[in-house]
């Protein structure tokens, strides 16, 4: 009782909490017995204070192991706010100059050091290791400890040498494994490592019932996440992308549209990367746009979003980065983007690899589609994966994700999950689902010829149903427990004892059919291509079209010097009413919109107003000005009288598309003088000759005037004259 009582006036002294969380108290009481305790909790669980309150409160130091610099920084800086004593808590990486370095170890002879952070490079310096031996440690914390697994998703070679490392120092030090994501697999893994066998092992639910999880196809990706955030103005977030040239790409393009967003990745300076870290958690940026691959070191608790615009390479990463949101228990949106292409490359990054890390890798990346594609609830997915059941009808979260928000068709199934589960049994249980599916439908693939299931007579006979059909089937029947996972064998099934009684006393099976993405983005296009083709809104078209007649003639111009057809109609399609949205429409740049545009805004917005339409416009993206730089040197090279085929030569592009980028930059309301090139190569008569041509043409079509010409003038001529007209009259 004395003892609770004392850790219970601990947790007020030093963190200001009244009570513990879930079984905090009692992994506490286990690391002051000093026993080896292995914490399985998920992020937002209040883990690190089950290793901080116990360090505070023993004699000595406790040595935590982190592989994540960005994350010591965070965590001493915290302790050191609570305790209001720099000595308190130090880190020793490689971040750190000889002069730092010198005085963390003064403040550890000094015994002022509770906690010291290290990353697991600095243990294998044999330095280090002697000094260790000449202080007190009163037990070693190894943080993120499934890096110690090769089925962990952010394996860590170094890792796998800490036991030996602990005993280098003092094999008697008790030890502390945690992590925030584990599967049976993993744990295991980690406890034979760190000979842990014995060790108090302490498992929270891994339910994260505030968290809502969302799967979307990756259609017009980008657009999707800015109206989101405009969507969430002011709310945290972190997007997730594979690459950091993406990550650069998106971080500009949120800037571009107004958001506060900065890139993060491991290729920025470390100095860099801590500044914007402070600036994240500070609240001077909204969004951080991150790696996959590097993990951030966020302590945050009021992130409301996490968006991963690839997916990442294994459900233990997606879990783990999505637990970064709502970890205050509050709103928490987790929206990924999936596209199968994402995975191919994922799976063409292992190929250089041996060849047991490529199947690890092909089956951790396996269970990523298998978690998008889904139909049936994702929490039960998810909780599945990590070795918990969960009902969705009762459990708590219930509701939480997009498919049980908008559920799909179910089927009965009860008979084919009957034939799958012999054909499981039929192919005596040595194979991955792929190749049992190929069985069912008839595919001859080299794998099933070389077993000779070709000529089977259970061959083909679930041709009835298509691929898609039947891996909803695995997925489902390995979550009902019907079927289990040998994961050593990289995902081969096997039936399980329920299995085995379905066959023999089958009951009903609703199937949820699983997401067809490919599908979706297919009919996306098709949507695409179908609105492109109609033009728009007809009757705002009728409308549009007669103002530009109206305004031709007072200005007494052809009707296309005013705007063109295609930037009528992406006006019919978009609904502009201000500036800003007219010069985001095909073919209208700042000098055409201010010229012409204010009419044709007044007549559109009317029109919105009186049709009560529902406009796309209200959500405009701004694309990312990659075109500018190359505009910007066209204007300084004509100013400077340059020869235009110099400044193509220059660009990389021939004449011919020199010219058509000279004729976007017009069309769009620039006004160029090109007169000291033209003057080369046509006289004043034959200028005089085409300009009064389009003056009085309907159309600004090049064929058009070819044909009136009788091929007198060459193509580039008049298409340089349209640009000196179209300059010259319309901007």
């Amino acid at each position: 009782m004395t003892q609770d009582f004392n850790l219970k006036s601990a947790l007020k002294q030093y963190f200001g909490f009244d009570s513990f969380k879930g079984d905090q108290e009692e992994i506490i009481n286990s690391v002051l017995n000093n026993n080896d305790t292995f914490v399985i909790m998920p992020t937002g669980g209040g883990k690190s204070l089950t290793y901080q309150l116990p360090a505070l409160i023993t004699e000595g130091t406790a040595i935590v192991i982190s592989p994540l610099i960005a994350l010591m920084k965070n965590q001493v800086d915290s302790i050191r706010g609570f305790v209001d004593d720099d000595s308190v808590a130090h880190f020793m990486n490689s971040s750190l100059n000889k002069g730092e370095l010198n005085r963390v170890k003064q403040d550890l002879r000094d015994e002022k050091t509770k906690i010291l952070y290290v990353a697991p490079e600095s243990l294998t310096k044999q330095e280090n290791i002697e000094f260790f031996k000449s202080i007190k440690i009163s037990f070693v914390a190894v943080d993120e400890a499934h890096c110690i697994s090769e089925w962990g998703h952010d394996f860590r070679p170094e890792y796998r040498r800490i036991k030996e490392m602990i005993s280098g120092i003092d094999d008697r030090i008790p030890v502390m494994a945690l992590t925030a994501t584990a599967t049976p697999k993993v744990q295991l893994d980690i406890q034979k490592n760190l000979g842990m066998s014995d060790a108090n092992v302490f498992k929270a639910s891994f339910n994260r019932p505030n968290l809502f999880y969302e799967v979307r196809p990756k259609i017009q990706a980008e657009k999707q996440i800015i109206k989101f955030i405009k969507e969430n103005e002011g709310k945290s977030g972190i997007i997730y992308c594979l690459s950091r040239k993406k990550v650069e790409q998106i971080a500009e393009l949120l800037q571009v549209n107004g958001v506060k967003a900065l890139a993060y990745h491991a290729g920025m300076e470390a100095a860099k990367r801590a500044k914007y870290q402070d600036m994240f958690l500070m609240e001077e940026v909204d969004v951080i746009v991150a790696t996959i691959a590097f993990g951030m070191g966020i302590d945050k608790p009021d992130v409301r979003f996490v968006m991963h615009y690839d997916m990442p390479k294994s459900l233990e990463g997606y879990y783990q980065e999505t637990g970064r949101a709502g970890r205050d228990g509050g709103e928490g949106v987790c929206l990924a983007f999936y596209d199968y292409k994402d995975i191919e490359k994922l799976e063409k990054f292992t190929t250089n690899k041996p060849v047991a890390e490529q199947e690890i890798a092909r089956a951790l990346l396996n269970e990523v589609v298998a978690y998008a594609e889904t139909a049936m609830s994702r929490r039960k997915f998810l909780l599945h994966y990590f070795g918990e059941e969960w009902d969705e009808e009762n459990g708590e979260g219930k509701n939480m994700d997009d498919n049980m928000v908008n559920p799909k068709e179910k089927v009965e199934a009860k008979d084919e999950i009957k034939l799958f589960l012999e054909t499981v049994i039929n192919v005596k249980e040595q194979f991955k689902p792929k190749h049992v599916v190929d069985v069912l439908i008839g595919k001859q693939s080299a794998e099933v010829k070389s077993n000779k299931h070709h000529t089977a007579s259970f061959f083909g006979s679930g041709k009835d149903h298509d691929r898609k059909y039947w891996m909803a089937a695995v997925r489902q029947s390995l979550v009902a427990g019907l079927i289990g996972k040998n994961i050593e064998q990289y995902g081969t099934i096997f039936v399980t004892d329920e299995g085995k009684e379905f066959i023999k006393n089958p009951k009903s099976f609703m199937l949820i059919k699983d997401h067809d993405y490919d599908q979706m983005a297919e009919d996306a296009n098709a949507i695409t291509m179908n609105k492109a083709g109609q033009g728009g809104d007809p009757e705002l078209m009728k409308l549009l079209k007669d103002l530009r007649k109206k305004i031709g003639k007072q200005k007494n111009l052809p009707p296309f010097v005013i705007f063109q057809d295609p930037s009528l109609e992406d006006m019919a399609t978009q609904y502009p009413i201000t500036m800003d949205e007219l010069q985001n429409i095909v073919g209208v740049g700042k000098g055409k919109a201010m010229k012409f545009g204010r009419q044709f805004l007044d007549l559109i917005k009317t029109y919105v107003e009186e049709n009560d339409i529902d406009r796309p416009q209200d959500m405009v993206v701004k694309g990312l000005a990659n075109k500018g730089s190359n505009k910007i040197a066209i204007i300084q090279g004509i100013d400077r009288k340059v020869p235009l085929a110099d400044l193509a030569k220059a660009r990389g592009i021939t004449d011919s598309e020199f010219v058509s980028e000279l004729e976007n930059i017009v069309y769009s309301g620039t006004k160029v003088n090109i007169d000291y090139y033209i003057n080369d190569v046509l006289d004043e008569e034959h200028q005089e000759d085409i300009f009064e041509y389009f003056r009085e043409a309907e159309s600004d079509s090049i064929d058009e005037a070819l044909e009136e010409f009788e091929d007198e003038y060459s193509e580039e001529e008049i298409r340089l004259m349209r640009i000196k007209f179209m300059s010259e009259l319309g901007n």
